[in-house]
């Protein structure tokens, strides 16, 4: 039983390596931009909305009110969903130098412009 669980760990390290080394690729602007243009598939805009949902849900849960202050602030009635993404696309389209930047930090950049906070 010990030389079974030995083997699990030296196989487990060994997968660890694998990993570390292994490149992880991100999905460029340009890729994102590709998958949002209009008119899409029913897959392309359901992946579409999920990863642009979720770079801002991100953005939204992961900063801490009291040590980081916000640099998205979207007014209330917002806009729609699909007005912002198309905003998004033409912002990439347009901005040739971003494209083969990592999406998501992009796109954060891109509502930060779009949605700034009032300056206290």
């Amino acid at each position: 039983m010990k030389k079974i669980f030995a083997v699990l760990a030296v196989l487990g390290a060994f997968s660890g390596l694998a990993q570390a080394q292994e490149k992880i690729q991100v999905l460029s602007t340009q890729e994102l931009v590709n998958v949002c243009k209009l008119p899409a598939s029913p897959e392309s805009r359901s992946f579409c909305i999920g990863y642009t949902t979720a770079a801002y849900d991100t953005y939204l849960t992961t900063r801490h009110p009291q040590r980081a202050k916000p640099y998205i602030c979207v007014k209330q009635p917002a806009p729609s969903r699909d007005e912002v993404i198309g905003e998004f696309v033409k912002f990439g389209q347009s901005n040739q130098q971003v494209l083969d930047k990592p999406a998501a930090g992009v796109f954060l950049g891109f509502l930060a412009a779009r949605f700034p906070c009032a300056r206290k």
